[in-house]
């Protein structure tokens, strides 16, 4: 079997990008031989992480990659995140040792001070799909990383580094929906080095759920931010004729507190931070999800749990949210229309079409997500920079 080391960066608080590469790490086991190297943004920062964040390049983590290659010798290396404690100079320690690399893209910081490309810097309340390197100066005084002038300004500076490494540097770049894939190629990187690459689903027929009519609440499970619409989502349910079922807010994040006091209402339930197995459960015994995100997601978690157990969702129409739902999908909403996601609340006492519909979103998600499809795609990837080289 090939040797395979994935790299990896967590983040401080652990989330579904967290999950997807576990879930990944476990799937790739089945056809490599795996090594992992992960570097801890929640553990103690040293001077060498102080000084990586203004030079772009890490010394202790490059020595910790060096080490691996030597002991490992992998035949390919796969990057996920590498903000910050990674960094950037682990590519040129890769093309210097002339190891195929690829490296997926699970968001935006290459062209986004924040990384998810979604806010306009000048008002809080309208989002659009350019920040970062196309409007430079507007993230740094705006304080657009971190309420920080002097950490959005490197941040930037990072971003500019990371997309120079994505146009120039020779390796395959990973992206899990075609909307990705086309900002990347009209930021001018070249489409022969883009692959989908999906990361892979268990479908088990014993755990698909039959529709739960009678069920009396509706889930939301992610993080508790402006970024994810949480606001707008729960304004709209509070606005909406449906007042028999609860929804459940399952997570938190930096305005749980604002949340739980401004929406105080007996079909709003906060539940916290909740296991994954606990989520699921909560998920597999809904009668729907909902979501009014308002980030251009890659392969949105919850979305796809709810579709694996056969729970229908109500999800903002755009960006590569589509990639993951059949096209005559008929609970999605207009993005940014909250009528339009008032009236997808409003169906929700239609137990014909959300069964119909969680039974065309499971057999939509089943064919683009199984383990066979997911590990195709992968391989070609790889036998693609083969050939390169």
């Amino acid at each position: 079997m090939k040797k395979i080391l994935v790299i990896n960066n967590k983040y401080k608080t652990f989330g579904g990008e967290d999950s997807n590469i576990v879930d990944e790490l476990n799937f790739l086991r089945n056809y490599f031989v795996v090594d992992y190297l992960e570097f801890d943004n929640s553990k103690k920062i040293s001077f060498n992480d102080i000084k990586a964040f203004f030079t772009n390049s890490n010394k202790s983590s490059n020595f910790e990659l060096n080490l691996a290659i030597e002991s490992f010798k992998p035949d390919f290396v796969y990057i996920h995140n590498t903000w910050f404690k990674a960094n950037l100079g682990i590519f040129d320690i890769l093309e210097k040792n002339k190891i195929v690399t690829l490296l997926k893209l699970h968001n935006f910081r290459y062209d986004c001070t924040r990384s998810f490309v979604t806010k306009n810097h000048l008002d809080d309340s309208i989002f659009c799909p350019k920040c970062g390197l196309t409007k430079k100066q507007l993230g740094i005084f705006n304080k657009y990383y971190q309420e920080s002038f002097i950490k959005s300004f490197f941040v930037i500076q990072y971003g500019k580094k990371y997309f120079n490494i994505l146009k120039n540097h020779p390796l395959k770049i990973l992206v899990m929906n075609e909307f990705h894939k086309e900002y990347l190629k009209n930021l001018g990187v070249s489409e022969e080095k883009v692959f989908i690459s999906f990361n892979p689903m268990t479908f088990d027929e014993k755990n698909l759920t039959e529709y739960k009519k009678n069920s009396e609440y509706v889930v939301y499970a992610g993080r508790l931010t402006n970024s994810k619409g949480v606001n707008e989502l729960l304004t709209s349910w509070k606005e909406s004729k449906n007042k028999d079922l609860v929804l459940k807010i399952i997570g938190t994040g930096d305005i749980e507190k604002q949340l739980i006091k401004n929406y105080i209402d007996k079909n709003i339930e906060f539940t916290g931070e909740l296991s994954n197995q606990e989520t699921i459960n909560q998920i597999k015994n809904a009668r729907a999800v909902v979501t009014a995100t308002k980030m251009y997601e890659g392969q949105p978690r919850l979305l796809c749990e709810a579709s694996s157990l056969g729970v229908p969702s109500i999800y903002p129409s755009f960006g590569g949210m589509n990639d993951f739902f059949p096209s005559d999908y008929k609970l999605s909403f207009e993005q940014y229309n909250y009528s339009d996601l008032k009236k997808k609340i409003n169906l929700l006492n239609d137990n014909n079409l959300l069964k119909k519909e969680g039974e065309k979103a499971y057999k939509h998600i089943k064919e683009k997500l199984n383990k066979e499809s997911v590990f195709n795609e992968f391989n070609m990837a790889i036998k693609n920079k083969q050939r390169e080289d």
